[in-house]
């Protein structure tokens, strides 16, 4: 994703929706002068206007930050491309079942990227009855703890939210093929295949 909006990618998309840059400049309320400077890469449009933006160009704020259209086969979203945002400042987790502009306590979240564990949080599944005993072997400190443990399948995810001076383990119903995710406040997202 690109810091900022590109001069290109707004007259792309005001081309598209059948615009002049005067009819685009009176529906978010600045002068067709401010749009042919950004369009010239002369000048940003101010970050007050990136939502007015968006909406008189039809795309969502990430479709126009990025420059690149979103296209959704499946309206009703897909699990499968869930992605974590973790706060730095309050420690909030937020999933969406996609590409999402997150932010939090003032600061806009990148969605976590997933590693495979690594042999400083090796982690144990047993099956107990009908769950799953997870056990990440992890100091649960206050400054370095494991923040949560996730499972997704293709249609439901569970999600466990841990706490520095308890235990990183949990019971999960690990059924079908998904995708078990635990994040480390110091070493970031995990992601193991099950």
């Amino acid at each position: 994703m690109n810091s900022y909006i590109t001069g290109t990618t707004i007259k792309r998309l005001r081309e598209a929706k059948g615009l002049t840059q005067t009819e685009l400049a009176e529906k978010i309320g600045v002068g067709s002068k401010a749009v042919s400077k950004w369009e010239t890469a002369k000048g940003l449009p101010d970050i007050s206007l990136i939502e007015p933006l968006s909406k008189a160009l039809g795309v969502s704020v990430m479709e126009l930050m990025s420059g690149d259209p979103v296209t959704n086969k499946n309206v009703s979203s897909n699990i499968l491309r869930s992605k974590f945002y973790a706060c730095p400042v309050c420690g909030n987790v937020v999933h969406a079942m996609g590409d999402a502009v997150i932010s939090c306590c003032g600061v806009t979240l990148p969605p976590l990227d997933a590693d495979e564990p690594d042999d400083l949080h090796p982690v144990t599944v047993e099956k107990v009855e009908d769950e799953h005993f997870i056990t990440v072997h992890h100091d649960m400190t206050k400054t370095h703890f494991i923040s949560f443990i996730a499972y997704i399948s293709y249609d439901r995810i569970q999600f466990v939210k841990l706490y520095p001076e308890g235990n990183a383990e949990t019971r999960l119903h690990l059924y079908r093929n998904g995708c078990l995710y635990i994040y480390c406040n110091k070493h970031g997202l995990m992601k193991i295949k099950i």
